[in-house]
């Protein structure tokens, strides 16, 4: 009897686990290609295109002249990400005493620095916490889940510093991972993850320092770290292989020879993820004429982490109905849309010219104004390494469905150079030096717009009284009474009747073992 209830327990758990929140942590979408179709569109035909054009590349002259505000070099910044097409970027860390290097995906969706510790068949190499003299264990555990996967370990801190960043070693939680399922991506070429949002997200609780938190603390470092990410369409990351993606993480600071233009700022809504408010979407310049409210349920967040532009259902559906209707020069499958399947074309002859442009309107940090970021096929048909070949260029469409609010992930931020101003509690967007386009389009920022109260766009998660939920707790209570009472009497009278049957009945099925 005590096992089936400890059994029961486990059942129970194992449920309500399934419901935590899966947006706790993020990661790149892993690519598993085997499943997905690939269509080939014979074009009638699309004017050949040349390769992306170079944009202007980063004046690496002036960076070399310029430095923080207390003197932080950014030059040995620039070009110090790397990764693959949808498996995310990647900065190298030094871990320990004496320093083992590894490569870290950097994540503004979570808030934990976690690395591979045990062998793994995804991982060339992972953190020896035992040849770390530095190592302190904190004799906690770790469970961090995701939409799919999850990773567990235990908690120490260790010497952290990174090679191509601040001049600085700092003291910095670290988890090291010891179990993990659907996780590490095959091929991706990193062992952990560097959450950066904030302390509230952060497993197991918020008392746990985040990495981000602990270098500005130990360190002179500012409060704030900006990103460029140059996608896998950009002209100088061919040379690096098909589908690879680089860039830069500054650490500190901002890097003007990173970005074209002016900088604008959106405020920082909550300090958990980096939340944002949406105002408007348009597709080729048309609203969606949706409620704003709808576009930030139940939030907005901006997530280096996560590969696609995720809209929440209602959106995603309005959204894909008109890039439907404005690329109908072309006839492509549903599962396109779902991301279930790819298109292909004859290498150099992508129509990027019948895809619409999406534009995302955020609040200013004037509060009845807002500014708006164009983003182009170029970046939300992401191409895919796995299928294609010296003949064709194929595409998987990365804007996808989401039950957790708007996430706009990396192909969002490949067009522009991003800045998270945590001390100004304010998110800037720029046009970036690396960002693909074509002759006829470019990626832009661009505003003031002008509208009335846009802060009411955000979702307010709906607050109830505490009386209120004490005085239906006692009430649910109370019916659950009156509802086990006679269930209970039951259960005793059936199993006082089994036991007077069955006097050496140590051999009964145990119904438990039923519920799979």
């Amino acid at each position: 009897m005590e096992a089936s209830c400890f059994r029961w327990l486990v059942f129970f758990w194992t449920v309500a686990g399934l419901f935590l929140d899966t947006s706790s942590g993020s990661r790149s979408d892993n690519p598993n290609l085997s499943g997905h179709l690939s269509i080939r569109v014979p074009l009638r035909q699309g004017l050949p295109s040349d390769p992306p054009p170079a944009p202007r590349k980063p004046i690496r002259r002036a960076a070399r002249k310029r430095r923080g505000a207390l003197g932080i070099n950014f030059v040995d910044m620039i070009d110090n990400l790397r990764g693959k097409s949808g498996q995310g970027y990647y900065v190298e860390m030094a871990v320990g005493t004496p320093p083992q290097k590894l490569n870290i995906l950097v994540d503004t969706g979570s808030s934990n620095f976690a690395v591979g510790a045990a062998a793994h068949p995804f991982l060339r190499r992972y953190y020896h916490r035992s040849l770390s003299s530095s190592y302190r264990d904190l004799g906690r555990s770790v469970y961090v889940p995701y939409t799919q996967g999850r990773w567990e370990g235990e908690l120490g801190t260790d010497l952290v510093s990174v090679p191509h960043g601040p001049n600085a070693s700092l003291r910095a939680n670290i988890a090291a991972i010891t179990q993990s399922d659907r996780f590490f991506i095959n091929g991706s070429n990193w062992e952990g993850i560097l959450g950066l949002a904030y302390a509230e997200i952060a497993r197991p609780d918020e008392t746990l320092e985040p990495f981000f938190d602990s270098l500005v603390r130990q360190t002179s470092v500012p409060d704030l770290f900006s990103l460029q990410l140059c996608g896998a369409g950009y002209s100088q990351n061919y040379s690096l292989g098909s589908a690879t993606v680089g860039g830069s993480m500054i650490i500190g600071g901002v890097d003007p020879s990173l970005y074209v233009g002016d900088l604008w700022y959106t405020p920082i809504r909550r300090e958990w993820y980096y939340e944002v408010i949406i105002v408007r979407i348009e597709v080729n310049g048309q609203d969606l004429n949706m409620d704003c409210k709808e576009y930030n349920y139940d939030k907005s967040i901006v997530d280096s982490g996560t590969t696609n532009l995720r809209l929440p259902h209602k959106v995603f559906q309005a959204a894909v109905k008109a890039i439907e209707a404005a690329s109908s020069t072309e006839q492509f499958p549903s599962g396109f849309w779902l991301g279930e399947q790819l298109v292909c074309w004859q290498a150099g002859t992508t129509p990027w010219h019948i895809f619409p442009v999406i534009s995302l309107y955020l609040m200013s940090e004037n509060r009845n104004q807002s500014f708006r970021i164009s983003i182009l096929p170029q970046q939300y048909l992401r191409p895919v390494e796995d299928v294609a070949s010296a003949q064709e260029d194929c595409y998987k469409f990365a804007v996808s469905q989401s039950s957790t609010g708007t996430v706009m992930g990396a192909v969002i931020m490949e067009g522009f150079y991003v800045v998270f101003d945590r001390e100004r509690k304010r998110i800037g967007f720029a046009v970036s030096t690396c960002h693909v386009h074509d002759e006829f389009r470019t990626a832009s920022v661009e505003g003031p717009f002008h509208g009335v109260d846009l802060e009411d766009c955000g979702y307010n998660i709906p607050q109830t009284d505490e009386s209120t939920l004490m005085t239906i707790a006692y009430i649910m209570a109370g019916i659950c009474a009156l509802f086990m009472l006679p269930l209970c009497l039951m259960v005793c009278q059936w199993r006082f009747t089994r036991c007077l049957r069955s006097p050496g009945g140590g051999d009964f099925a145990d119904d438990i073992s039923l519920l799979k």
